[in-house]
């Protein structure tokens, strides 16, 4: 490859011919015309004779340069020149790529694979193989490898696949990787290392080793983001009424911010907020301050608008605040300071859970997770057969023994209790204070360590039994019970063997109290079977960008204590756990999430010396202009064709100006003006795609209707013309049933007229279909898209959205589907949450981020320029089949849903 200034030729040999023009200017001048022949009759020749004899001896110079120009740009255009062409890693031997694919290299992802493919495509014009070096394990549980040498655009394919992993990159494996590629391939490599500029290991980075070894095997170039900070979001703090989130992050000179949002199951964003990160700075925090019965409903936080698993957190029933009803024996003195039955019950708990106050009937009146009574009788009678019949149906009843239980116990126990009480200095006297023996496995305290401080001085006793051992989730030194448990129906008693003051223990005095506490309430409201070893197996699966998706085959079950010690990998990637088959309800899960086993991120050690260092995200777009060249060359040929059949006199001079106005006119004209005219949109049905002043995203728009429109009217009886752009706010918008609109980073808020505009179509019964292009990959694909979408929908009216059910029309219009894919796959398309009757119940805006456009696109030769990914041709069958699906619910509104109804209707008439 030869480059001169911002041009490169990929063929240089080509242009030896450019030196050979004159000699090609020469030949056309010495070379006459050939004659024109014309019929006339012989004493026409006498009259018309000349005085003298003319003979043509030169072509007309504008016609010379025309030919000249038509060779030039043939010479140039096979000469394969490229505007603004990527020079790859340097060297002239096979190129490896190095990639950081780990969960910090999510949210600019797309930049990390511009700089990676421009490398890539270097290397195809130079003749050189590449070999490709992810750092992060595979999700199917194989070790880090690289690949084998390969030819370039094989290369490519493979670089366009890869994705980025929900957990920390082995660098120590890649190291190791590196050096059996070196003994497989010996000789000199150069390199281009896409760094994600993270350290991630506790003790020190493989960063630097890999870095030098690369190095020392060739030229290195090592690319890395610039201006941007690698941020994690750890496990939230919740408080009495709030959510404390922090969010880390490597240090930036200049201040930044963070949005945390919170998802509610269907994927709403009910609340926010904002973290600042002053200069410098490498944690911020922030409060999220929900009523209870919202705060209940959050089970996702994400960083916005960052993409990727660590910024991510999972919040399963150990964050949601559950009722836990508190009731004394005597309520005046219950919340006496430091005597009193209910003051360390209530302080211990109201960080995390709802607290009630009141007597047993009336707390059991509203639902209820727990009631913890402290020393108080349940006396027979109405109040007892309440008790019983809620534990029984599967509530939790926590009991704190006192003078009271010790001398009139009663049924509601998990053990039976011995008459009177054992202290020191009593009959059943201790020499010292008992100390708590280590929690045993296969309870829910196990993992908890007892303080040695923490001591009892006077108990209740249960009275032996075969039973017993198995009951006691928590013993004294001495092996004494401290708390007993015992299943009644669907629910559960537990027993504290000692008072809920420090009257008999200093155990409320201790944090080991609280988090006692804690886990109890965890156990609640039916959780009963996720303690112990009880397998838990893979429900759904977050990927790098942070999406939920089916678990992956590697993945392997995880034993329900061990699940907040377990770090994200490929045997065990982060995301939900729990029974299968079972529901779907969060009491019946447990999240795995990567950042809880992150360290705070540090920036890596600067590339080694001699490595060359460049900047992800501005790599500038290649432009291959031969493909122009010959178009114009072509186009000058014809030109100099019509010239010479007016010489000839095949054509009259008129007749051949029009045919050289038109080639021009068709030339310079491209296929997105070749539209009819303003009234063709009343004649015919047909789609409409909205103009976003980017030409290549309005021509794959154009082809992407196009070919969905052949295929609709190939399969259905509906006859769609060809589609049209428009503007909103100028264009007549009620011609059409549906707009695709994909959403540009750039996207500018609509002003008044346009919103305008867009608001009638839709309250009209028109469709909006808004994509923002980033499904592939969270907004690793289309950077900015999520902020631009918020941008331009401010002033529409866009009704409460929510993920597509199951059972919507747009799944069963006309093909029965389960997903609706684009180019891309996976996450979520949106539609309205409430029916409208007024319209129809049709929802007036779809928003998804699969690039549905370029899935349906067909150029002029009827093939798909772009690739579906992951599936394939199975998945453009299915984006297909969604675009006929989409359609048809624009066309015919809901009538399907009506077929929900024809049982009712059926039996109506029956009667």
């Amino acid at each position: 490859m030869w480059q001169a200034g911002p041009i490169a030729f990929a063929a240089p040999w080509l242009l030896v011919a450019l030196p050979a023009l004159p000699l090609l200017w020469w030949l056309l001048r010495v070379s006459p015309p050939a004659p024109r022949s014309q019929a006339f009759p012989a004493i026409r020749l006498l009259r018309d004779l000349p005085p003298t004899e003319e003979t043509p001896h030169r072509t007309p110079w504008w016609l010379l340069l025309l030919r000249i120009a038509a060779a030039a740009l043939l010479i140039l255009g096979l000469a394969r020149p490229v505007w603004q062409p990527q020079t790859g890693a340097g060297g002239d031997g096979p190129l490896l790529v190095v990639v950081d694919n780990g969960w910090a290299a999510a949210p600019d992802w797309a930049a990390r694979m511009a700089s990676a493919t421009a490398a890539v495509d270097a290397a195809a014009r130079e003749g050189r193989r590449v070999a490709l070096l992810p750092t992060a394990a595979p999700e199917t549980g194989e070790p880090v490898a690289a690949t084998g040498l390969m030819p370039a655009e094989e290369a490519r394919a493979r670089l366009a696949a890869l994705r980025p992993r929900a957990w920390a990159p082995d660098r120590e494996a890649a190291l190791a990787a590196l050096a059996a590629f070196r003994r497989a391939h010996p000789g000199a490599i150069a390199s281009l290392y896409v760094a994600d500029g993270v350290e991630h290991a506790r003790e020190g980075d493989a960063f630097s080793p890999l870095a030098a070894a690369l190095a020392e095997a060739g030229p290195l170039t090592v690319a890395q983001a610039e201006g941007r900070p690698a941020r994690l979001l750890p496990m939230p703090r919740a408080e009495a009424d709030r959510l404390v989130v922090r969010v880390l992050q490597t240090a930036l000179a200049a201040p930044s911010e963070a949005t945390v949002l919170a998802r509610t199951g269907d994927g709403r964003a009910i609340a926010s907020a904002t973290l600042a990160f002053a200069a410098g700075a490498t944690e911020a925090e922030a409060a999220l301050d929900l009523p209870i019965e919202i705060r209940n409903q959050v089970v996702r936080l994400d960083i916005e608008p960052e993409a990727g698993a660590a910024g991510t957190v999972l919040l399963d029933e150990r964050f949601r605040r559950r009722p836990v009803g508190l009731a004394a024996a005597q309520e005046t003195t219950a919340d006496a300071p430091l005597t009193g039955d209910l003051f360390y019950l209530d302080r211990a708990l109201s960080p995390y859970a709802e607290i009630r106050r009141g007597s047993p009937e009336a707390l059991l009146a509203r639902r209820l997770a727990v009631l913890i009574l402290a020393d108080r009788e349940i006396p027979e009678g109405r109040e007892r057969e309440a008790l019983t019949r809620w534990v029984e149906q599967g509530g939790m009843l926590i009991r704190f023994a006192g003078p009271r239980m010790a001398e009139r116990p009663d049924p509601l126990l998990p053990v039976t209790l011995r008459a009177g009480e054992r202290a020191l200095g009593g009959a059943l006297s201790w020499e010292r204070p008992q100390t708590l023996a280590p929690f045993a496995e296969g309870t829910p305290f196990a993992g908890l360590t007892p303080p040695t401080e923490v001591t009892v001085e006077r108990q209740v006793l249960a009275e032996p039994s075969p039973r017993l051992t198995e009951r006691s989730w928590a013993r004294l030194a001495d092996g004494t019970p401290l708390v007993t448990a015992a299943p009644r129906g669907q629910g559960r008693i537990v027993l504290f063997h000692v008072t809920a003051n420090a009257e008999w223990s200093n155990l409320p005095l201790s944090g080991l109290f609280v988090d006692m506490l804690r886990r109890l309430v965890a156990l609640s409201a039916g959780v009963q079977g996720a303690e112990g070893e009880a397998p838990l197996a893979p429900l759904e699966v977050l990927d790098g960008f942070g999406r939920l998706g089916p678990a992956t085959p590697a993945a392997a079950p995880i034993p329900a204590n061990r699940v907040e010690e377990t770090a994200a990998s490929p045997r065990h990637p982060p995301g939900w756990y729990g029974t299968p088959g079972q529901t779907e309800e969060a009491a019946w899960r447990r999240a795995l999430n990567v950042s809880a086993h992150l360290p705070p991120p540090r920036a890596a050690a600067p590339p080694p010396a001699g490595a060359r260092s460049e900047a992800i995200g501005g790599v500038p777009a290649e432009r291959d202009l031969g493909p122009w060249l010959l178009a114009l060359a072509l186009l000058l040929l014809a030109a100099d064709l019509l010239v010479s059949l007016v010489q000839r006199g095949l054509v009259g001079p008129q007749w051949g100006r029009r045919g050289i106005a038109a080639a021009l006119a068709l030339a310079l004209a491209g296929p997105a003006a070749a539209q009819e005219g303003p009234g063709a949109a009343a004649i015919a049905t047909r789609l409409a795609y909205i103009v976003t002043g980017n030409a290549q995203v309005d021509e794959i728009s154009r082809m992407g209707l196009a070919g969905l429109s052949d295929f609709v009217n190939r399969r259905t009886a509906a006859a769609l013309a060809e589609p049209h752009g428009v503007v909103p706010g100028r264009d007549d918008l009620s011609f059409y049933p549906l707009l695709y609109w994909p959403v540009l980073p750039d996207a500018p808020q609509p002003d008044a007229a346009t919103a305008a505009a867009l608001n009638a179509f839709m309250r009209h019964g028109g469709i909006i279909l808004m994509d923002t292009r980033d499904e592939g990959s969270g907004e690793g694909m289309n950077p900015g898209a999520g902020a631009a979408l918020r941008r331009v929908t401010r002033d529409l009216a866009v009704p409460p959205l929510a993920p597509v059910p199951e059972d919507h029309v747009l799944k069963r219009a006309f093909y029965l589907l389960q997903d609706l894919p684009g180019r891309y796959a996976g996450g979520q398309v949106w539609v309205a949450r409430d029916q409208d009757r007024a319209n129809d119940s049709v929802s007036p805006v779809i928003i998804g981020g699969h690039d549905w456009a370029a899935a349906w696109a067909q150029d002029g030769r009827g093939q798909n320029p772009y690739a579906t990914i992951p599936g394939g041709a199975r998945q453009r069958i299915l984006a297909y089949r969604f675009g006929v699906n989409l359609v048809m619910y624009a066309l015919t509104g809901n009538y399907k849903g009506d077929q929900v109804h024809v049982p009712a209707i059926l039996e109506r008439l029956g009667n």
